[in-house]
């Protein structure tokens, strides 16, 4: 009796969100704006009842493989810019568009090779003038084709978001790192650290970035990027007080590889 009173003081409590509060975390969407107006309906029609603050977070990784990049972004901006409670973070395909705008060659070398041909060829770039070009000319062409606000869109994203008991960021934390002192890259691009951690984290940690074919549901984590570009399944996680539930699309599969 004694023993199983000192386990249960032991035990952490479930991570909450306020209780005039519903929470959707949006995994990464990776230009299917198909799967990302099917997301909106279905937590348009999860949330007929009212009564509750919605809040909407993207994990990041708007762009890039999908076909409708730009309209992602675009559609992603008016969200944010119509309501305080729609939030945006940035994922490394983020970070890679805004260093090849800038010139940065390696970042060039892997956008090339990470799905940016796709996002610029929504930004209506022409598929064989993108072919004919060598690293500095997709400099070029990004800075010609996609809008300086869509840039400067990208460029103020946040890294993470703390809402009650969770932090939502794209790719992971850190173990060991206090919240306010984590790299940027660690939260954009981290993997094996925080993927193999069994430990628990500041905070209940929802992140996408790494494709798992269902939620990756862990007792310190979630993830939930399930592949959309490749897969049609686009999947969020729903958070209300102490319960956790998932919402997914089932959009046509898309092509190429299921690729982090």
């Amino acid at each position: 009796m004694v023993f199983s009173k000192l386990f249960r003081r032991a035990t952490a409590p479930a991570p909450r969100i306020a209780d005039d509060r519903i929470v959707y975390a949006i995994g990464d969407i990776h230009g299917r704006l198909d799967c990302l107006e099917d997301m909106l309906a279905q937590i348009d029609a999860d949330t007929a009842r009212g009564g509750r603050r919605v809040t909407l977070v993207f994990l990041g990784d708007l762009i890039d493989r999908g076909p409708d990049s730009r309209g992602v972004v675009e559609r992603v901006m008016a969200l944010c810019a119509a309501s305080a409670d729609v939030h945006c973070l940035c994922g490394n395909h983020e970070e890679l568009l805004l260093e090849a705008a800038e010139g940065a060659r390696q970042a060039l070398g892997i956008f090339n090779r990470a799905g940016g041909r796709e996002t610029l060829l929504s930004y209506g770039v022409d598929e064989d003038a993108y072919e004919r070009e060598d690293l500095k000319g997709v400099q070029r062409l990004i800075l010609d084709h996609v809008p300086a606000a869509h840039l400067d869109f990208l460029r103020a994203l946040p890294d993470s978001i703390v809402i009650d008991d969770y932090v939502m960021v794209h790719a992971g934390l850190r173990p060991g790192v206090p919240l306010d002192e984590q790299k940027s890259s660690d939260l954009r691009w981290i993997r094996a650290p925080f993927l193999d951690h069994g430990g628990r984290f500041e905070r209940f940690v929802i992140h996408g970035h790494t494709v798992t074919t269902e939620p990756d549901v862990r007792g310190n984590r979630i993830g939930i990027d399930t592949g959309a570009y490749r897969t049609g399944r686009l999947t969020a996680l729903a958070l209300e007080g102490d319960s956790r539930r998932f919402l997914t699309t089932d959009c046509p599969e898309g092509s190429g590889a299921i690729v982090d």
